[in-house]
């Protein structure tokens, strides 16, 4: 849906100027780009770079970075488990928040020493670079708190590839109560 977006943001009509191909599974595209489908490919990381290690093609851009600033990825519960357990949800969120901090205290090299035991498939040096890449388009937020402004813009991006008819509401579904604001 962020690529769609990227190209109807830049003027491209999805429908009629491209052949998006969503047909394929997500953990086969890869395979499917070796293989000769596409003249490109949507990959995340470590994808993407053993591609590039491979031969078989080069990141040519972003997409988190070009598709602006998204709320990717979030935690949900239910109102009663919020209303019951305040000290969970705050513990969570503040556990969060000292990842992030982290995050943009250390360098690339420190965090993939500490994460490599999280994947076993990666080399230490990959797992560097990709952090780096990560690390050079500002992907990781400074904070838990997520504004209206970024909230709406996912919905944008829904609504962009026909996946979203009703905007969801900003102060039913955000709570940002235990984040601190940015």
């Amino acid at each position: 849906m962020t690529l769609e977006w990227i190209l109807t943001q830049n003027g491209l009509d999805v429908k009629k100027d491209v052949n998006i191909d969503t047909s394929i599974a997500f953990a086969s595209m890869s395979g499917a780009f070796i293989g000769g489908t596409g003249d490109f490919v949507s990959l995340f990381e470590p994808n993407a770079l053993q591609l590039e290690k491979e031969g078989y093609g080069y990141v040519v851009a972003s997409l988190g970075e070009l598709g602006g600033i998204v709320p990717y990825t979030s935690y949900n519960t239910k109102l009663s488990y919020l209303q019951n357990n305040p000290d969970v949800i705050e513990g969570f969120t503040k556990a969060i928040q000292k990842g992030l901090d982290y995050v943009h205290t250390h360098d690339s090299k420190e965090l993939a020493e500490l994460m490599i035991d999280y994947f076993p498939d990666i080399s230490k040096n990959d797992l560097e670079v990709i952090i780096q890449r990560y690390k050079d388009i500002d992907s990781w937020f400074t904070t838990t708190y997520i504004t209206e402004e970024n909230f709406n813009h996912i919905q944008e991006i829904a609504e962009n590839a026909g996946q979203l008819d009703v905007r969801a509401p900003y102060d039913k579904l955000v709570n940002n109560e235990y984040s601190k604001e940015q």
